[in-house]
């Protein structure tokens, strides 16, 4: 049902009651930010027809090249979303997925857990006829890349997404995504740039490997590898931070650079990222600035692919109007080493990580977590 400004809903005031018409659209970036911020402003038809416009459709999961016709179906909990970042090199190099997030929302819709899935995991690969992959061990991140390969032709991130999400589900037990995107880190350096910058609480001083204070790329070591030269700092504390300094800030997994946990305190870094995101498109200076916000979803819509296997980004919207950026659990898959040195092969998860993946399935991630509290990520 579509709430008009002042209207009521099941007896109750509607929670967008005196937000101007034109304002009541998604104020989300992506798909990852939609999910997260639930932010459901209903109306202002043009502007959301022109987002959705923009916003790149792939077939992710393989449903329209196995002959399934999409079909639209109320969108009811459990509700699990694969979401996938990737920066490209260039057309013609297999891409890496550099960030691989899940968005579990229970059956009662109120609430959601994300997690972040090593992307140095150590696993089965399952076969793909699609790209000539025969199946075999390896990282979790190169699943996409051998997904992606196209006999003859340049690489395809869809079809990529399609093998990691075969193999995600392999690891978690999750029978069935129901919606994914890919993310192009590039794009979300355009968002936070077309909202005017995002704040975000940094838990210890980092510096850049890989840039210059001013942003400009650090050098090449001629005498050796890493870089030289003067290096971005992003001090302790709260920090309002420009789109390229967010995107270098959540790159950063050296305990030289200040991120002494390594891969997993990139993983935390991009989950509080991504909520604060979500806090930034909540706030007045955004989803009153209709100059702003048609920025904010155009530069969205140009930094994704989307899959919602029949359903909209607006759809997945309404569907989780009820989920706030506070109501978001950040979790962290706590993993070990397999090898160290040159004998490195990559991480396993815990034991424990087994029980977390049956909580999703039963409905009781709330109480694994009482249990598990090592499982919580810090949030913002």
């Amino acid at each position: 049902m579509l709430v008009g400004k002042g209207g009521k809903r099941g007896g109750k005031r509607s929670m967008w009651a005196g937000v101007p018409r034109w304002a009541r659209l998604c104020t989300v970036f992506g798909v990852a930010l939609m999910m997260l911020s639930g932010t459901t402003l209903v109306g202002a038809e043009a502007l959301m027809a022109r987002y959705e416009g923009a916003v790149g459709k792939g077939d992710l999961f393989g449903d329209q090249a196995a002959g399934a016709a999409e079909r639209k179906v109320d969108i009811k909990g459990p509700v699990n979303i694969l979401l996938v970042g990737i920066d490209p090199r260039d057309d013609k190099t297999p891409p890496l997925s550099d960030s691989i997030m899940v968005l579990h929302v229970p059956a009662e819709m109120d609430r959601a857990y994300l997690f972040s899935m090593p992307r140095d995991l150590y696993v089965e690969i399952p076969p793909f006829e699609k790209a000539n992959w025969n199946g075999g061990r390896g990282k979790l991140n190169g699943a996409m890349s051998h997904g992606s390969i196209v006999p003859g032709g340049n690489p395809d991130p869809a079809r990529g997404f399609e093998l990691l999400a075969m193999t995600v589900q392999q690891i978690t037990g999750i029978e069935r995504f129901d919606a994914g995107a890919i993310i192009n880190f590039t794009g979300f350096r355009k968002i936070v740039d077309a909202m005017g910058g995002v704040t975000m609480n940094i838990e210890r001083e980092v510096r850049s490997e890989h840039r210059e204070p001013d942003g400009t790329h650090r050098k090449g070591n001629p005498n050796g590898s890493g870089y030289i030269g003067p290096q971005a700092v992003y001090p302790k504390g709260e920090q309002h931070l420009e789109g390229w300094q967010a995107l270098d800030y959540v790159r950063q997994r050296y305990p030289k650079n200040g991120v002494p946990d390594g891969d997993y305190g990139r993983q935390r870094h991009q989950q509080q990222f991504v909520k604060a995101m979500a806090n930034q498109a909540l706030s007045s200076d955004v989803v009153t600035n209709p100059i702003k916000l048609d920025r904010v979803l155009r530069a969205a819509g140009e930094s994704l692919i989307f899959s919602g296997r029949g359903n909209t980004i607006a759809d997945f919207g309404f569907a989780l109007k009820d989920i706030r950026p506070d109501s978001i659990t950040m979790v962290k898959l706590p993993g070990e080493n397999i090898g160290t040195g040159s004998a490195y092969q990559g991480e396993r998860l815990v034991p424990e990580a087994q029980d977390f993946f049956r909580s999703l399935q039963s409905g009781t991630v709330d109480a694994f977590l009482l249990e598990h509290p090592d499982f919580r990520n810090k949030e913002q």
